[in-house]
């Protein structure tokens, strides 16, 4: 299991450090967020080719994550172009200084290739063992992660139509899936890193691997997600009215 995890980690630490170096050339860290779905399939590949025995369960898991990462990829790019380095970035370029290169390799490039490495430890365990024939769990896992992967990309692809339409400038999206969660797409996020959970089960010793879901969960709750989003808005009457009717992860009908 170990030469399988070390095979990811590897491919993670050279794509991860290829990418700062093209994101370096360009000036624009953002280029991590385009990157970070085709980490997870360059990490899952790479255990694949190492300990990969053509089990039903690991062309499952290979193709929940490379479907995944592939939209993830697509859509980022898409939203992405054009715009330039993203304020989040922008930001601590400038609070960085003189530390810049030293903090963004670590703070971004090699934190972000560490988180993916944990988040895609379902998938990995199950190229390294991928356990007996599929059963329930699998069936169960499948269908919660295409809950969650129809909840991410629709309410993406929602909220980019919003956008480019030039009269809701300064607007905030309330309709759609967004009219029941103010973030239906890190629903679907959390959602379907359970669902892959779900089918990892299926290996031995897999109980460990609930570290991906709850990673992300924490992560988009608590930390880089909701948190730094919704503080662009502190104080905005718009949307202290909707944070006050809508569920702010969990689907739910509005508060009157």
């Amino acid at each position: 299991m170990m030469h399988t995890f070390s095979a990811a980690a590897l491919t993670l630490a050279v794509y991860m450090s290829s990418i700062f170096l093209v994101a370096l050339a360009r000036k624009d860290n953002s280029i991590v967020d385009i990157a970070y779905g085709g980490a997870f399939i360059a990490a899952v590949a790479a255990a694949g080719l190492v300990s990969g025995t053509g089990h039903p369960r690991q062309f499952l898991v290979a193709a929940m994550v490379t479907i995944w990462g592939l939209r993830l990829v697509a859509h980022l790019y898409v939203r992405n172009r054009g715009r330039g380095e993203d304020f989040r970035y922008r930001k601590w370029r400038e609070e960085w200084g003189s530390s810049f290169l030293v903090r963004s390799f670590f703070q971004i490039y090699v934190l972000q290739g560490a988180v993916v490495l944990i988040v895609a430890s379902p998938a990995i365990l199950v190229m390294a063992s991928p356990g007996e024939n599929l059963g329930l769990l699998d069936m169960a896992g499948l269908v919660i992660w295409m809950l969650g992967f129809i909840f991410e990309s629709v309410g993406d692809r929602q909220l980019l139509v919003f956008k480019r339409d030039p009269l809701n400038k300064g607007r905030i999206i309330t309709s759609g899936l967004w009219r029941y969660s103010r973030h239906p797409n890190y629903f679907g996020e959390c959602t379907l890193w359970w669902g892959v959970f779900l089918v990892a089960m299926g290996s031995p010793g897999s109980l460990w691997t609930a570290v991906s879901p709850l990673t992300i969960n924490f992560l988009l709750l608590r930390v880089s997600g909701i948190p730094m989003l919704e503080r662009k808005y502190e104080g905005d009457s718009a949307f202290e009215e909707y944070k006050r009717r809508t569920s702010p992860l969990i689907p739910w009908f509005p508060r009157s």
